[in-house]
């Protein structure tokens, strides 16, 4: 097997390096000087990998996304019956609290998406990748007889991203307005509201789900 070439393992090194310093400084003032020095580089050195540094911070929100986005699906992809598959779906989807490292680095990284066109696309990309395993959960539990939607599929799908995301920001505060327990409670009882099922069918400590209708 070729081993990866030299520029690709410093970009790989360089984009874990960016991570650190946005979950350290966050994006406010981030500076070339602050990703050199995680890196322990040279900035002109992180140049001749990425022209810029929006280039690096751009690869860095990509990568977060699609290690974001493959949890979730992995957490949902063995649960063959549609409840637990929901419920597992709401229990990957909050941050544990402030020190989630991965969660803290999506909300930093979207912030500059409401001015930067490219941070955007890819916060977008983020939310409705989400809403489609949401969705793909809900129409198979609809088709099965196992959940009553009461609206649309894919508004139930959005609305639980966007509750999912409301409380995350402030999960992750520095104080804390709602820890992850409570709001996983209250994204419980929103879908179970949303497909006509009790919110402790969506508690993935109940053991007894499988084949109770």
């Amino acid at each position: 097997m070729a081993r990866p070439s030299r520029a690709a393992e410093k970009r790989t090194e360089l984009v874990a390096a960016a991570r650190r310093a946005v979950a350290e400084r966050g994006m406010l003032g981030l500076r070339l000087r602050d990703v050199a020095d995680q890196a322990e580089m040279s900035p002109g050195s992180v140049l001749y990998y990425f022209p810029t540094l929006a280039d690096l911070l751009r690869e860095v929100q990509r990568e977060a996304v699609d290690r974001f986005c493959a949890a979730r699906e992995d957490a949902v992809r063995a649960e063959p019956d549609p409840r637990r598959r929901l419920a597992a779906m709401i229990a990957s989807g909050l941050p544990s609290g402030p020190g989630d490292e991965l969660c803290v680095l999506l909300y930093e990284l979207g912030t500059v998406s409401r001015r930067d066109p490219a941070y955007a696309a890819e916060h977008i990309r983020l939310f409705e990748r989400q809403a489609g395993v949401y969705a793909g959960i809900l129409e198979s539990g609809a088709a099965t007889g196992a959940f009553r939607l009461t609206r649309d599929a894919a508004d139930i799908a959005r609305t639980l991203v966007a509750l999912e995301d409301g409380y995350g920001l402030h999960i992750v505060n520095a104080v804390p307005a709602v820890d992850a327990a409570h709001a996983a409670r209250l994204l419980r009882a929103y879908a179970a509201d949303a497909t006509g099922r009790d919110p402790g069918d969506f508690d993935l400590d109940r053991r007894d789900l499988e084949g109770d209708t």
